[in-house]
């Protein structure tokens, strides 16, 4: 029979005696962080905090953010609250300016990671006897190596294939029957998409479950891929800086994300005035690591938006449930004082029949915005003819502007006209930016 949890007595915990072990956790790490860590420890004296006012959950206000900046002004080990002769892997964010995010792990650390990323595939149905098939790339980004450390874990068989080469992951998938497919929601959907194209189904493969994250995806693209690749796709987050994938991850419910908050204290704030918010009302993802030593961050500010749910799950996980990120606190477009996000589009897309790959194209003209989206023609909707491409981007437009409340100018273009991503897609090119 197959396994329904990786450490039931920790993900099933009773939630009082959870919080019990998060605040002991949390006490024990401030600590750990402020003697360890000079920089945070003056952030902290600035804030007039100490560990002597840490006494459990209940002063988890007084401790003070950290943030992106923070990470780039300390590069490359000021945040590191161990020796480095303790830390045995480097890893580093894919940031898009300036210097890159690198951050550290103990033994003890990885070992904690791949504990988490194996209660994931446990949750999808995995265990011993699957194949798991990891997509996502080896290196210094986190996907390969945090869903092969638990797949290795839970002692199932590892294919570290990486990304790219679509038809050898395709071939690989016949051959050595994967039954577990980890990679971008992306990728996931041109693997679908190539096994169409040559001349396969689903019927020819072995999968039954992916794990998908590292960028945003809707529900529509979720059964999407479930189609095209015969499997159940669930969802996984992580971010580099606070470990990397297996902060948190779906169950068979698929309806939110279990956070592993016997390692992860998660909060919801007002990104504005950075306040907590009540749970069930949608506000920026907030982390704090409690059993993390080599990189351990105090309140991480993810700029993530996310809404928290406490209910309990029919799975039987105590585990608070995260909803898949809604957008961001920093990638959120604001065109002509509208506030746009991708995710949005992707959706009106696919709801309308049209594929995930589009171009958000974002431009100012006469100190005016202008905004046009790019996407592709599926192929039965295809069309030379000039008066029905028109009428197609008429009703598509119609049906993003009321989603968006701003008109955006469609453009049609031909079927796998659009470049595809084997890594997180860029969707958007914003030539404002070029101005600033």
């Amino acid at each position: 029979m197959a396994l329904k949890y990786f450490q039931k007595e920790k993900e099933c915990m009773p939630n009082e005696a959870l919080r019990k072990l998060q605040g002991e956790r949390l006490v024990e790490n401030f600590r750990h962080v402020y003697e360890n860590v000079a920089y945070y420890r003056k952030r902290c004296e600035e804030a007039g905090v100490s560990p002597d006012d840490i006494h459990g959950l209940e002063d988890l206000d007084k401790i003070p953010f950290t943030c992106k900046d923070d990470l780039r002004q300390t590069y490359p080990y000021g945040l590191f609250a161990v020796p480095m002769s303790e830390v045995v892997r480097i890893h580093a964010s894919s940031g898009t300016t300036g210097k890159q995010i690198v951050v550290g792990y103990t033994k003890e650390d990885l070992d904690i990671w791949d504990e988490c990323t194996a209660r994931q595939l446990v949750a999808v149905g995995a265990d011993e006897n699957d194949i798991v098939q990891v997509a996502y790339g080896y290196g210094l980004f986190t996907g390969g190596f945090g869903l092969h450390g638990g797949a290795t874990k839970l002692g199932a068989q590892v294919i570290p294939i990486s990304s790219g080469n679509t038809k050898r992951q395709i071939t690989f998938m016949q051959d050595l029957r994967s039954t577990v497919l980890a990679c971008t929601p992306s990728y996931a959907a041109y693997l679908g998409e190539t096994l169409h194209d040559m001349g396969l189904s689903p019927a020819d493969i072995c999968l039954k479950a992916g794990i998908f994250g590292a960028e945003p995806w809707t529900e529509e693209m979720r059964r999407d891929i479930e189609k095209s690749l015969g499997i159940k796709a669930y969802d996984i987050y992580g971010l580099t800086e606070v470990m990397g994938p297996g902060v948190a991850y779906e169950c068979a419910e698929q309806k939110g994300m279990h956070v592993n908050e016997d390692h992860f204290i998660i909060e919801t704030i007002d990104p504005d005035t950075g306040k907590r918010i009540p749970d069930g009302e949608k506000g920026e993802l907030v982390f704090t690591a409690i059993t993390k030593k080599a990189f351990p961050l105090m309140r991480f500010r993810t700029k993530d938006i996310g809404v928290l749910n406490r209910a309990p799950c029919p799975c039987g996980r105590t585990f608070v449930r995260m909803s898949k990120p809604m957008g961001r606190t920093d990638d959120m477009l604001i065109i002509r004082g509208v506030n746009v996000f991708p995710s949005q589009i992707e959706g009106v897309l696919l709801q309308n029949g049209y594929p995930a790959n589009y171009q958000i194209i974002v431009g100012r003209v006469n100190n005016t915005d202008t905004f046009e989206i790019k996407v592709e023609m599926v192929p039965e909707k295809f069309s030379d003819v000039i008066a029905e491409i028109n009428k197609q981007e008429k009703a598509l437009e119609a049906a993003l502007l009321t989603v968006l409340q701003i008109k955006a100018k469609v453009t049609l273009v031909a079927p796998k006209s659009i470049a595809r991503s084997e890594g997180k897609a860029k969707r958007v090119i914003d030539t404002r930016k070029l101005h600033d």
